[in-house]
């Protein structure tokens, strides 16, 4: 099992962990504890250093995180590294990942509408909402309203709850909580305080300011009900 530094502290750039694992035909090691954000829940997996070794691609698999590694040979099991983050590329999505919650509160709590996927890159990201009634005058109005959560240095608190309790927040219900496969005995909440609570593994900046200012650049209709919004940061 790897411990997965990235949910208790996502400003974590470097870390030692020991080599538990090599696979040796994917060019691939798993490590006994890791900061890289194996991708999930429309973020990006993590790049980066592990020792002499870039790491080009990151996934969890059953209870294990596996580093991709390009460079000469392979560290062998057992071995001691550091890892080091592309801390740029990282803290680029802790901004953008929290952007599309704030995003999210703010449809959901002035129009009631639920997201239903999303993806993003640094810097940039869209949501699909359950939305009938988006149209353009209200893009500009989405926005300001965007902008004034971010200005008001909201924080932004992660815990890690027991599975039963988290089903008893009515707010989580809305994201889809009970999609969570059976066996995840513990849940990981994301709230923006006074505005978002969602069921998240990913990555955040502490409090909203750090976001820094977000951009509607275009919106789309994917069917009767379903409104696509692009954001990007600055």
């Amino acid at each position: 099992m790897t411990a997965l530094l990235y949910q208790t502290d996502s400003y974590l750039r470097a870390f030692d962990a020991s080599v538990v694992a090599v696979d040796a035909e994917q060019r691939r090691v798993a490590l006994d504890r890791t900061a890289f954000y194996p991708g999930g829940g429309g973020q990006p997996h993590d790049l980066g250093r592990l020792g002499d070794w870039t790491v080009t691609q990151v996934k969890k698999e059953s209870d294990a995180v596996w580093h991709w590694l390009d460079g000469e040979g392979l560290p062998t099991a057992g071995a001691v590294l550091q890892g080091d983050l592309d801390w740029e590329r990282r803290y680029a999505l802790m901004r953008t990942h929290t952007a599309m919650h704030i995003l999210c509160g703010i449809v959901w709590r002035n129009y009631g509408a639920q997201v239903t996927g999303g993806n993003m890159e640094p810097g940039e990201g869209r949501m699909d909402f359950e939305f009938a009634t988006l149209q353009k005058e209200l893009v500009g109005e989405i926005e300001a309203k965007c902008n004034a959560e971010i200005a008001a240095t909201r924080d932004v608190l992660v815990r890690i709850l027991p599975r039963e309790e988290a089903f008893q927040i009515p707010d989580l219900i809305r994201t889809k909580i009970n999609l969570l496969p059976p066996g995840i005995a513990d849940v990981r909440t994301v709230e923006i305080a006074g505005l978002d609570l969602q069921a998240d593994g990913g990555t955040h900046v502490a409090n909203t300011r750090e976001v820094g200012r977000m951009q509607i650049v275009d919106y789309k209709s994917k069917g009767a009900i379903n409104k696509r919004i692009y954001v990007h940061l600055s």
